[in-house]
């Protein structure tokens, strides 16, 4: 199964903690469009503070909102030369 993910990679000078809280509210903003029951079926997403990366799903139409608004947030909040993301596709190895 191919699976479309956004991945994001910050650099040195951003707050990790502050990426987190952008994640977060992203999510919520989300939510209030989808319910909060269209988050926790349909979206998928992972921050790796100490390595500095994350990934969002955009299998699904919560996954898509989700890394739209947080890119939007994050360029607004932080510049958008402090980031980048990449629209990636990747192999599930077989999961159903």
């Amino acid at each position: 199964m191919n699976e479309e993910t956004y991945q994001y990679k910050f650099g040195g000078d951003v707050p990790m903690d502050q990426v987190e809280e952008t994640l977060l509210l992203a999510t919520l903003a989300v939510e209030c469009l989808l319910g909060r029951s269209g988050i926790r079926l349909d979206a998928a997403f992972d921050l790796d503070p100490a390595a500095r990366r994350g990934t969002i799903s955009a299998t699904t139409e919560a996954g898509k909102q989700i890394a739209k608004i947080f890119t939007g947030f994050l360029a607004h909040e932080f510049g958008e030369e402090t980031f980048e993301v990449e629209r990636v596709a990747s192999d599930s190895g077989g999961r159903p």
